[in-house]
């Protein structure tokens, strides 16, 4: 590749880089922004959020068109491959991310529009902080190319699930308790639902993460997987593959524990 190639190219993969974590900030934004607006009730932060939404909608799109400009002028290979088919994938999520958030803003106003002042919010409010931080991890992760950090995301999700799960115990209870809430309590579940879903959607991109670092794709192979390829350890299921097609059997320790490497006699 010439070097003036080499250098747009460079700087090309630096401008998905750097617009696609400009994004992650706007979706940030929003989430704290609905997170406050819920909390305090203030109807001039869910302005802000719509602001926002269209914003990142835009955005969207224009990095999703200049992958395709990158990918047909450069046809890169490896990690600078997989790093634009990781961002491609995780613009999908971070804009659904927006789009969550934006979700809790129309029925924040919704709730408050309609006079509720008195509400559940603790556990809400606990778990926008958890998703919150959850998305920023990620971000991190992507900027520093971390994987170990990723995969921490990945793990953080099941936290957020109990959560979520606890959240709407609590609400379903709230309107047993006093059928008059039942409109409020359900809007409040619709609230928890969606920030339960930015967390799904930070933990899918951790996982894209993963992928751009060591090409190992960890998605529907659970947490314990993600970590160890995150570490770039190899899996016991292959290493014992490769033992036996290598000649080698297991080996007994002096307590009856098998060993791996040592070969077959013949």
């Amino acid at each position: 590749m010439a070097e003036h190639t080499y250098t747009q190219f460079s700087t090309d993969l630096e401008l998905v880089r750097s617009s696609f974590l400009r994004m992650g900030g706007v979706v940030e934004t929003m989430i704290n922004t609905a997170a406050l607006a819920l909390a305090d009730g203030d109807l001039a932060l869910l302005e802000k959020v719509r602001t926002h939404e269209k914003e990142v909608n835009q955005m969207e799109v224009e990095i999703d068109e200049h992958i395709s400009h990158v990918l047909a002028r450069h046809q890169p290979a490896a990690i600078d491959l997989r790093m634009l088919l990781a961002v491609s994938k995780m613009l999908t999520d971070m804009e659904r991310c927006g789009d969550e958030a934006g979700k809790v803003a129309s029925v924040t106003r919704r709730i408050y529009e309609g006079g509720s002042r008195e509400m559940p919010l603790i556990e809400l409010h606990h778990m926008a902080s958890d998703v919150l931080d959850m998305l920023r991890q990620t971000l991190d992760a992507f900027a520093r190319l971390d994987a170990v950090q990723a995969a921490e995301v990945v793990r953080r999700d099941k936290a957020v699930d109990r959560e979520w799960k606890a959240a709407l115990r609590h609400l379903i209870t709230y309107m047993i308790e006093d059928p008059r809430t039942i409109s409020r309590a359900i809007d409040m579940i619709f609230i928890a639902r969606a920030i339960e879903r930015i967390g799904d959607h930070a933990k899918n991109m951790a996982e894209r993460v993963i992928y751009l670092v060591h090409g190992a794709d960890v998605r529907h192979k659970g947490v314990k997987t993600a970590e160890r390829e995150a570490r770039g350890e190899p899996d016991e299921d292959e290493l014992k593959i490769k033992s036996i097609l290598s000649g080698q059997r297991p080996m007994q320790d002096d307590d009856g524990s098998e060993e791996e490497g040592v070969p077959d006699s013949k």
